[in-house]
């Protein structure tokens, strides 16, 4: 069994195991979760050695089968699930802090699945499996979104849960128009579903049930309650990796359609711009952590789908992969806040930004995870979010489209503006700390914060890496 397979079936076995016996879920999960880790390492040397491969399962290839297709693109999101995925579970392996509850049992399975939907997603080659990962990763996120049991969290599940079904449905709806239209579903049908008017409707629907499930504005109704009431490890894992698989099946409609779905690139472009202002001005005026967090989220979604929008038809342009290093530096930088803002919350008791500078306690290892983190989502150098904005200014500047270059810079500059409020207050020093004031103890959930926000910084000095792999990606 290839890495490719083993990618797909061992995060489903494993949340089986992890259910069936919940006193070994965390030994299960953990195990899993390094060994997917491995496999996501060695399908992308395979790809930088051989370039893109395609799996029939079943020795049925498309379009009767079900075909799975590794491309320099997909590797880079299993790769960066991996990474994300294995610094979570390092933070719910941990030991809680005093007065804190265990994560709850269910948290493992669910993890689990929405790592095999994840992984299955990223190698689907049509559009129903598309629809079918989907489902099971909606699921499995509305699980994660509820584990607290909370009344808030319970209520933003159900939002989750609507929104989740209104995008299948949509979705649902595309891949059956373009069934119809085209008689095949396998990716590599878009080319011919963008000459016709219904291939180009039901190319629309799936795009539109995207934008629900990517929470790209004005869509975005229920992502922030959503990842702001979530246990600290599922809000990580919903806002660094869920969100970004409607946003990858978006790329890779693009990638197959080329100069055909220009239009939807126009949407996407201007949707992104709204999602960038309107993210800002609500993370402006968040009076709770988590909450700004998740408000950035929506701002961040809009630059990761501006860049999409603008990268033009992948045949003549790069600006395609800058979206790429984006959702990928995005992915880092917001796993780290989110586990960060878990455990500012757990030392402060509250997670009020008007009282993060408390003068008896001195900044700890989780207020420097999360300056770094901001650091890299506000764009400055070396991180990866330099690297990604930089690639993306530079081709619109050799362009002349400096509308979008303009955009880009005033999400830039609200992005540092509303993450200052927070930094200035983590970072507190002198007067704001008495001289007798405690540090806070080290606990597991810090080195994965600041593991995945040195990554962030460290990923802008390697971004030769993930460029080289997504050179496989139209091979």
């Amino acid at each position: 069994m290839t890495e490719t397979s083993l990618l797909v079936t061992l995060p489903f076995l494993a949340a089986l195991a992890a259910a069936a016996a919940p006193r070994a879920a965390a030994t299960l999960g953990m195990a899993a979760t390094l060994a997917n880790a491995g496999f996501a390492a060695l399908l992308a040397r395979a790809l930088l050695a051989d370039g893109a491969r395609e799996t029939s399962l079943g020795g049925w290839e498309a379009p009767l089968g079900i075909t799975l297709r590794a491309d320099g693109l997909a590797a880079l999101m299993i790769g960066m699930t991996a990474l994300v995925g294995s610094a979570v579970a390092l933070q719910a392996m941990g030991r809680p802090a005093p007065g804190r509850p265990a994560p709850a049992g269910g948290f493992w399975p669910l993890w689990l699945a929405t790592l095999g939907a994840m992984n299955a997603l990223f190698l689907s080659d049509d559009l129903f499996n598309l629809y079918v990962t989907f489902e099971i990763l909606g699921l499995s996120a509305v699980g994660l979104t509820a584990l607290t049991g909370s009344r808030r969290a319970l209520r933003a599940a159900f939002d989750y849960l609507s929104a989740g079904l209104a995008g299948s449905l949509l979705l649902l709806l595309g891949v059956a128009l373009a069934y119809a239209e085209a008689g095949r579903v396998d990716l590599a049908a878009v080319p011919a579903l963008v000459e016709t008017m219904r291939g180009r409707i039901a190319l629309a629907l799936v795009l539109a049930g995207l934008a629900v499930k990517a929470a790209l504005f004005p869509l975005h109704f229920w992502m922030p309650a959503a990842h702001a009431n979530a246990a600290p490890p599922a809000s990580a894992l919903l806002s660094a990796l869920v969100v970004k698989t409607a946003l990858y099946v978006a790329l890779r409609l693009s990638l197959e359609g080329g100069a055909g779905i220009a239009p939807a690139r126009a949407a996407l472009a201007v949707a992104g711009s709204g999602a960038m202002l309107w993210g800002a001005w609500n993370a402006l005026r968040a009076e709770r952590l988590k909450l700004l967090v998740a408000h950035s989220t929506v701002a961040q979604i809009g630059l990761i789908a501006l860049a999409l929008g603008v990268a033009g038809n992948p045949a003549d342009s790069t600006l395609w992969q800058a979206a790429a290093l984006l959702m990928l530096s995005h992915a880092l930088a917001k796993a780290a806040m989110f586990l960060a803002a878990g455990r500012i919350a757990e030392e402060l008791g509250h997670d009020r930004i008007s009282g993060l500078n408390r003068t008896e306690l001195r900044p700890g290892a989780a207020e420097f995870a999360f300056a770094i983190a901001a650091v890299s989502l506000i764009g400055l150098p070396p991180t990866a979010g330099f690297v990604g904005k930089w690639v993306l200014i530079e081709g619109l500047i050799a362009r002349e489209a400096w509308i979008w270059v303009a955009l880009v810079m005033t999400g830039t500059v609200l992005s540092a503006a509303y993450l200052s409020r927070v930094v200035s207050r983590c970072l507190r020093g002198g007067p704001h700390v008495a001289p007798g004031a405690r540090r806070p103890a080290w606990h597991m959930g810090d080195v994965a914060a600041l593991g995945l926000a040195v990554g962030a910084l460290a990923l802008g000095l390697a971004s030769a890496l993930p460029f080289a792999l997504l050179e496989t990606t139209l091979t």
